[in-house]
């Protein structure tokens, strides 16, 4: 050890609050120790000094046991015919449960076990590879001991609460369990290739990645371990996709095998996936977890291990000498991995789930008699996505060297190849799915229309892929100028990033606008309409459009998880000192890794902003299938509701602030370890490991519990000032808010985050001076700050704003108003009809007047809206039929329909007779699904005994008051139906009017749509 100056220090903690250092100032970071020059270290007492560059290059001495959760450790103790016993009778009930409630179903179940034997034949072939010399294996099992299990076991704790966070949580594991194990696999095909010099060169303006030949060429051995990277990710990819399909699939067969759905009685299949929306909130949960906690994993360790290694000792990267380089190889699995896995899989559930909602939705609205088709479409198109995927993915491993000695292919050209391959079959099979799923005798060119919805969100995934390569690629204009702008320093490199960033937002959300706007009116103009007429497929056919975005969904993920999997086999390749010749294979695999991770968050935030929009739109229909209101448009204008909008756009940004910060707070941590002489590698996870997972609590916590206690607030609110729906209103704002802000934040924190990273590799190429430069230094800064943008707050702000829709949708009870007797009036603040119905006699016309006057509310008598033709019919005693009544009740129907939309309650006195009367009459109200019940027109029968209906009728007649003779009483009896099943009030109104209006009232006030709510 040379005679190098070492500075013995403690730092003494001051509780919770943070250290406090000699100057006196405050500290914000409690758990740094300071550290005083570039020659310095900063160690506890009880260690020894020395300088870093002085750590011998040794290998990890960690566990060498793999960890596995104890579910995995439970099932490997069950005898192996035991397991195959109980699979094959698992497999069996579930195609036993399909083939009892769809053929699709079964559809759907083939497809995806399919799938899943071929990611296990993946893994079977990615794991007979060799794993190269003992010190590359001897670094992978650190890897593989270490991150993997600390951070599943909580990951498969919170997974076990709901099925779809169960999903969720075994494609993520299984996903990185493969991961892990893969990098050194690629990395010893990498190393079959030591015979070859890879060098990365300019020519002209345009830098491209060419394989010059030094000695004896052989390009199958780059092809060989490309090939390797690509069998590795999609392996994950297929777990994914496939565990939301089935998962959505199992869950939606058995509910309509256990509720006997559309059984006399029952529950109708349009229905049945409102019962499917716990799924997606249970993987919202572990999405949450795995990103936010997965993304301060990786930034932590990232971060830490640059200020120490590159910036301040100008060691290489993937250095051993540093400990935090195997936690940050374990992170790029967790945060890239299992963290963009997670995503994806919440993106495609909530997709899955909203869409089947709107289909069967629509489909009772249209009166289609099979709405099968509709809700079950979803499933179908993401089936075929394994499929295409599959395609797209055997395309690129069947790449064949030419022969030819020169050049090599861009190995960023060949995954587009992959891409534009799966694109075009995702064309032809979404096409032939609405031409299968969508075909109805009522709209014979619907499925067409659906089928252009559909190429409109797998146009808008293509556009948004190259939008974010051309803003993150050093192969474009603006990561050069970020570059160039390193050379003057340190804050020129920031001001550049950021307003890189800004700008980058701009392309995205006119290609979001578009493409909303698009499917929305190809859905109305498809020709399905409502009982009223009404075109009604516009919300339908915007899921179809995102279901289109995600229809490569596999594919997608299969490029970003390439990214982490080669940046191992780099670092495992420079940790066991590989031949120079091996890493600059892996160099070039690691660049394309930085651009397909770049690009396919690009795709997520995409996705997430049509997701949320179905949500946000679900959620809407939620409220007012629950409160029994009309609740389709949210007014600004209100105070409390702007500051719903203003709290939802808070939230984005003091989540993001948390997040940055946390990654800032662990990485401290990391640099305190760094210090240390000797590299204490399983500390060092350890370290990164529980720090993750304690602050994510904060933010986690900020994102769960604000639109709950949002939606309470205002709600208490509400009740004491009669406005029972402010809740519901102000967190819908708040939603809406949050939406808008995080798409746009999180499309500033990625492209920001890649840019940055991207110009920092483009400098390590040789330009600007190259490595260890001064331009180098400066985009490592910039690096360094965009390191928690791209990879912890932005992509956790993809399932944030999905989130809060799916945490309102779970609670929705908690804005919506309840049943409580001392809320008065509540029922004059909303948009409400109720009409008094009953026999001739029964009082309508009395007690619907005197209740307008107590309540504040308009009153329509139905006979002043009879024809001339009716009156005189019906004063010849001659009983009307359909024919008479249909044009009346329309009549009727449209004055109810313009005094809800001028936002009046109205009482109608109508007879109503017949439950198909009353259905022309609930269609005043547009959002109702006919055959449902629930909407904001209510019913109140006035029941009277016979004889005092004579009684009244005769006495009416004698006055002369009415055209109704008695002698139709009869008739009118016999024509009364009531099915309990619709939620009738029933009201005796042989009493004095006064007493039956107290009654009514009762009812009525406090609010007639909160009685009816609980039911």
């Amino acid at each position: 050890m040379s005679c190098a100056i070492v500075t013995k220090f403690k730092i003494q903690r001051q509780g919770s609050g943070g250290d406090l250092p000699q100057s006196g100032e405050f500290n914000p970071f409690p758990v740094a120790r300071r550290v005083n020059s570039f020659q310095a270290v900063a160690m506890d007492d009880d260690m020894e000094g020395g300088l870093y560059q002085e750590r011998t290059r040794t290998f990890p001495n960690m566990r060498s046991k793999p960890y596995s959760p104890l579910i995995f450790r439970l099932l490997m103790r069950i005898n192996s015919r035991v397991l195959l016993v109980l699979l094959l009778f698992g497999l069996g009930a579930l195609f036993y449960i399909g083939a009892s409630t769809s053929p699709i179903i079964v559809f759907v179940y083939s497809v995806c076990i399919i799938s899943f034997l071929v990611s296990i034949y993946l893994t079977k072939w990615v794991l007979s590879k060799d794993e190269g010399p003992p010190e590359m294996v001897q670094y992978d099992t650190s890897k593989e001991s270490s991150g993997l299990g600390r951070s599943t076991s909580a990951y498969i704790t919170v997974a076990a609460f709901l099925l779809g966070a169960l999903c969720s949580g075994i494609a993520g594991y299984v996903g990185m369990w493969v991961s892990v194990r893969a990098n050194v696999r690629v990395s010893s095909a990498a190393r079959r290739s030591a015979r070859e010099a890879l060098q990365v060169y300019s020519t002209g303006d345009a830098y491209l990645l060419h394989v010059q030949l030094e000695m004896h060429v052989d390009l199958m051995s780059w092809l060989r371990s490309f090939a390797d990277c690509c069998s590795c990710w999609w392996f994950s990819a297929l777990v994914v996709v496939g565990m939301a399909v089935i998962g959505i699939a199992v869950l939606y067969a058995t509910f309509y095998v256990w509720l006997e759905v559309d059984s006399p009685g029952a529950m109708k299949v349009s229905d049945l996936p409102l019962l499917l929306v716990g799924y997606g909130f249970g993987a919202s949960f572990v999405a949450l977890f795995a990103q936010l906690g997965g993304g301060i994993y990786t930034k932590a360790a990232d971060v830490g291990a640059d200020l120490v290694g590159k910036v301040e000792q100008g060691i290489p990267e993937d250095d051993p000498r540093n400990p935090a380089v195997i936690a940050d190889l374990v992170g790029d699995n967790v945060g890239d991995c299992a963290a963009r896995g997670a995503d994806l899989f919440e993106s495609i559930a909530a997709e899955i789930i909203s869409a089947m909602i709107l289909g069967g939705t629509m489909a009772q609205r249209c009166k289609i008699e099979d709405p099968s088709g509709f809700i079950l479409f979803p499933l179908v198109v993401h089936s075929f996505d394994l499929v295409i995927s599959s395609v797209g993915i055997f395309s690129i491993r069947n790449t064949r060297d030419s022969g030819i000695i020169g050049a090599m292919e861009d190995p960023m050209k060949i995954l587009q190849k992959g891409y534009s391959v799966t694109i075009v079959l995702a064309v032809l099979t979404f096409g032939l799915s609405t031409r299968w799923m969508l075909y109805t005798e009522q709209a014979p060119s619907a499925w067409l229309n659906f089928a252009l919805c559909g190429l409109v969100g797998i146009m808008t995934a293509y556009i948004f892929v190259y939008i974010t390569k051309y803003y993150t690629d050093y192969k474009h204009e603006p990561v050069r100028t970020l570059a160039l702008s390193s050379s003057t320093g340190h804050g020129t490199n920031i001001i550049a990033g950021v307003s890189l960033g800004l700008e980058s937002t701009a392309l995205p959300v006119l290609v979001i606008s578009i493409s909303i706007i698009s499917a929305f009116w190809l859905g109305q103009t498809s020709g399905l309409v409502d009982e009223s007429g009404s075109p009604t497929g516009g919300l339908f056919g915007t899921a179809v459009a995102t279901m289109g975005m995600l229809s490569t969904a596999a594919y997608v993920l299969t490029m970003d998880m390439f990214g982490p999997i080669a940046d191992n086999a780099g670092g495992i390749v420079e940790m066991s000192q590989q031949p120079e010749s091996v890493r600059e294979i892996t160099d070039v695999l690691d660049a394309v890794g930085n651009t397909t991770k770049a690009t396919t968050k690009g795709f997520a935030i995409g996705s997430a902003a049509l997701a949320s929009f179905l949500l946000f739109s679900a959620y809407m229909d939620e409220v007012a299938s629950f409160a029994h209101v009309t609740f389709n448009q949210v007014d600004i204008a209100i105070p409390e509701v702007f500051i719903g909008g203003l709290l939802g756009s808070m939230l984005i940004y003091l989540f993001s602030a948390w997040a940055c910060a946390a990654v800032g707070r662990s990485a401290q941590e990391v640099v305190n370890e760094d210090y240390k002489e000797k590299p204490d590698y399983g500390r060092c996870v350890s370290i990164v490991a529980s720090a993750s997972l304690r602050e994510m609590i904060k933010p986690g916590a900020l994102a769960i519990i604000s639109p709950i206690v949002v939606g309470f607030l205002f709600r208490v609110l509400g009740y004491y000032t009669g406005h029972p729906l402010l809740g519901a209103k102000v967190v819908a704002a708040m939603l809406m808010f949050a939406t808008v802000s995080g798409i746009l934040m999180a499309l500033f924190l990625n492209t920001a985050g890649g840019a940055w990273d991207n110009a920092k590799k483009y400098i390590e190429t040789g330009a600007l001076g190259g490595k260890g430069s001064d331009c180098h230094k400066a985009a490592v800064t910039g690096d360094t700050v965009g390191d928690p943008f791209k990879d912890t707050a932005g992509p956790s702000l993809h399932v944030l704003i999905k989130m809060l829709a799916t945490i309102t949708l779970g609670s929705k009870l908690l804005p919506v108003p309840v049943p409580n007797k001392g809320l008065r009036l509540s029922l004059a603040s909303e948009r409400l009809a109720i009409v008094l119905m009953g026999v001739s006699g029964a009082g309508k016309s009395t007690i619907g007047g005197m209740l307008a006057k107590v309540i504040n509310a308009r009153f329509l008598d139905a006979d002043d809206y009879h024809p001339q033709s009716n009156k005189d019919k019906m004063k010849a005693g001659i009983p009307l039929s359909d024919e008479d009544r249909i044009p009346w009740l329309e009549t009727l129907r449209d004055a109810l329909r313009v005094s809800l939309a001028n936002g009046e309650t109205v009482i109608l006195g109508c007879s109503a007779l017949q439950k198909h009367y009353r259905e022309i009459l609930r269609c005043a109200d547009p959002n109702y699904v006919p055959g449902s019940f629930t909407c904001a027109v209510k019913f109140i029968l006035l029941s009277v005994a016979a004889d005092v209906l004579a009684a009244r009728l005769e006495k009416r007649a004698a006055e002369g008051n009415h055209f109704m003779p008695s002698k139709l009483l009869q008739s009118q009896l016999d024509s009364l139906q009531i099915d309990a099943s619709e939620g009738i009030l029933k009201v005796d109104a042989s009493l004095d009017p006064q007493e039956t209006l107290k009654t009514v009232q009762a009812l009525v006030v406090p609010s007639l749509s909160e009685q009816e709510s609980l039911r």
